[in-house]
């Protein structure tokens, strides 16, 4: 018999034909059952002993400290490896490694609803379903950067007990209080933090969370998280170019899912345990962020199904992957058992079903049926996502150019802390030549299109404008973020992030024990990339009734702006981070006829935007 735990998922019941979804947690939150038996697992596993596989800690920890063999994968150490957690940041086994650790939080937790559910004395049958269809939730933070009250500001929620009345409990999902402090964090800033903390103030003696600075850190990045989540789904095609935030997009444009990761840590933790790799695993919302990021792994791969896991270069080792050793879709997810002496790998992972979840989006598919998979998820995305893709291509006027009368419409929802008046937000019409789109119905049903040609697009075009910036993971020694700007930017930075002229940013989520661990060790030279999407902070604020590059060049070279911010509040000058390159790239974008998604042609590096700047474009 087995010693350790194995990550199996959760069971499928007789009954269940296909597995339950996971919920988005604005929705689970509204189902009574559900929920109330959610928050009661999730304080049965914070209240497990520290020293059990299978406490909320032990589980957390796996991410990085306390850097001990977790289960006993890897209780032998690699030679010439230090043991520091089993996170593989920064290479191809990004996605697939968090899979079934997500499972088998998935799996504690769903056992213990199940328990849970079983104390019930009124409306048993109900209950016991219940536990049956509860998963773990996920955040979807590009439709909702702010997650709900229940997850970031009530010490207390209300649940149906047993007994069947309401009652107010603590909430298990505002942090993890630690029982004990864990040895390990001597010598960290952690060590004198008895709970989880998002964005304290570490200065003072008693720090506490500052949910205000939180919400407005998410607020003002929703739209550039939802921009670069539709970017990643609909220009991405390849798995180095989706799986990590190493440099080469693969002619995209887009972030990678790691690089839009790395942001809501960032944003989530400010200084606090979030924005630090070696504990973010420790703060619960940490499980809801994954789910997401799992989630948009399992839409991209509906629509690129023939893409998985391709060898990469693994110079980043862990205590169980030696350093400079490559990766690929056979080697072992460690510390995830899958018997009693095998592990998980990613080919194993590919289909979520086997881990006994869905998510709501796949619903009613036949799975077996890829293209008709592929298009109801490429037109679910639009709808999510799309802001109104199709009708930058196709609102012109029959004769000639012009500005669109709602362009509030085309631009989508833009943060409350980024509202223009509706006639400064202006996206631009294109010649008579381009098409109205085709209906709902038929879109559904319409080709993705194939991966980015080597020549310029063809049809109607417009310019898709980003920054891409590229920068050392440890210039500055924290986590931190390059922020980019369109217009004045504050003299002040605490007002940075919520400025009228903030655009987005590439947020940088750094490892503070990063000597401890080996992943870290193997990338500190390692330089990442990111783009952060220009177009619709230019139709807001420039004025300008075009994106061609006649007036957007001269444009940007006045206006684009870049400043870096430590998760501490403190900054960092441009010039005195050799690694930060800022480079404007130009896109072109089309939109054939009963494509859809946008295709893009092969991008324009705009040195001259940047040239001469501190930590703007120069020569290698």
């Amino acid at each position: 018999m087995s010693q350790h735990l194995i990550v199996t998922g959760v069971p499928r019941t007789p009954t269940q034909a296909t597995p339950p979804p996971r919920l988005e947690i604005n929705t689970l939150v509204k189902n009574e059952k559900q929920f109330s038996l959610y928050i009661q697992a999730l304080q049965r596993m914070e209240a497990t002993p520290q020293t059990q596989g299978a406490s909320h800690f032990q589980l957390g920890g796996i991410h990085g400290l306390p850097f001990q063999p977790w289960e006993g994968a890897g209780s032998s150490q690699v030679a010439g490896s230090r043991f520091g957690g089993y996170c593989t940041h920064g290479t191809v086994l990004f996605p697939t490694w968090h899979r079934p650790y997500l499972a088998i939080y998935e799996q504690i937790l769903h056992q213990h609803a199940i328990d849970i559910a079983k104390t019930y004395t009124v409306d048993t049958a109900a209950w016991n379903d219940a536990a049956q269809q509860l998963r773990i939730p996920y955040w979807d933070w590009a439709s909702n950067s702010v997650p709900p009250a229940q997850v970031i500001s009530m010490a207390q929620v209300t649940i149906t007990a047993p007994n069947g009345q309401k009652t107010a409990v603590q909430n298990p999902l505002l942090g993890y209080r630690f029982n004990p402090i864990d040895p390990s964090f001597r010598n960290t800033i952690y060590a004198r933090l008895p709970t989880t903390l998002r964005h304290p103030n570490l200065r003072v003696a008693n720090p506490q969370s500052n949910v205000n600075e939180m919400i407005a850190w998410l607020r003002s990045d929703q739209q550039d998280i939802r921009d670069s989540t539709y970017g990643l789904l609909t220009r991405v095609r390849t798995w180095p170019a989706f799986s990590n935030h190493t440099t080469g997009d693969g002619g995209s444009g887009a972030n990678s899912i790691e690089s839009i990761h790395d942001g809501i840590h960032v944003d989530v933790g400010g200084n606090g345990h979030m924005s630090d790799p070696s504990v973010a695993a420790f703060d619960p919302i940490f499980f809801l962020h994954h789910a997401n990021v799992d989630r948009i792994t399992a839409l991209w791969q509906a629509i690129n199904p023939d893409v998985w896991v391709t060898r990469g270069a693994g110079t980043s080792g862990t205590f169980t992957l030696p350093a400079s050793t490559a990766q690929d879709s056979n080697t072992d997810l460690t510390p995830f058992w899958n018997g009693a002496q095998t592990f998980w790998d990613s080919n194993d992972s590919r289909d979520i079903t086997k881990l006994g979840y869905t998510y709501p989006e796949f619903v009613g598919l036949n799975m077996t049926d890829k293209n008709a998979v592929r298009a109801a998820i490429a037109a679910k995305v639009n709808q999510l996502y799309g802001d109104g893709a199709r009708n930058n291509f196709a609102f012109a006027a029959a004769a000639a150019p012009a500005v669109a009368e709602s362009a509030a419409e085309l631009v989508g929802k833009t943060p409350a802390t980024h509202a223009a008046p509706p006639a400064a937000m202006k996206l631009f019409a294109l010649p008579a030549r381009a098409r109205a789109p085709a209906p709902a119905a038929e879109a559904a049903q319409a080709p993705i299109p194939a991966p980015p040609a080597a020549h310029e697009a063809e049809g109607p075009t417009y310019t898709d404008w980003t920054a891409r910036i590229h920068v050392n993971k440890y210039a500055v020694g924290c986590s931190f973020s390059v922020l980019i700007f369109i217009g004045p930017v504050p003299e002040d930075p605490a007002q940075w992030r919520t400025s009228p002229s903030y655009v987005g940013a590439e947020h940088v989520f750094v490892n503070s024990q990063a000597e401890e661990c080996e992943n870290c060790r193997n990338t500190a030279q390692a330089e990442l990339e990111g783009f952060v999407h220009l177009n619709k902070a230019i139709a807001a604020h420039s004025g300008l009734n075009s994106f061609d590059r006649a007036v957007v060049e001269p444009y940007l070279k006045e206006n684009l702006a870049w400043r870096i911010l430590k998760v501490d509040g403190s900054t960092t000058d441009n010039s005195e981070v050799s690694s930060l390159q800022v480079i404007v790239v130009a896109t072109p974008l089309s939109f054939e006829e009963g494509e859809v998604f946008p295709h893009a042609g092969t991008g324009r590096h705009c040195h001259e935007i940047t040239e001469g700047q501190p930590g703007g474009y120069h020569a290698h």
